[in-house]
């Protein structure tokens, strides 16, 4: 599938994490219906991520931009890659 967009969503995740798993899990389920590129990064890799989201992992965002953390809002999440 094809991107539908130049929109692409990052998940904030660390290692072991039951929350990230499930949060990767579900972006790379909606992504991949939606056509939309996503990249997955481990906070703990580098001290400034790990500062910033580390205290609440998973973070999902957008081009960018924090969209949500801690799990997935699917209907929100899709609509704001549908936009």
């Amino acid at each position: 599938m094809t991107a539908t967009s130049g929109r692409t969503v990052t998940v904030m995740v660390r290692e072991d994490c039951h929350a990230c798993e499930q949060a990767v899990a579900d972006v790379d389920r909606i992504c991949g219906e939606l056509g939309v590129r996503w990249t997955s990064e481990d906070v703990d890799s580098d001290p400034e991520l790990r500062a910033e989201y580390g205290d609440r992992v998973p973070v999902i965002l957008i081009d960018n931009v924090e969209h949500g953390y801690w799990k997935v809002e699917e209907p929100r999440l899709r609509a704001a890659l549908s936009r």
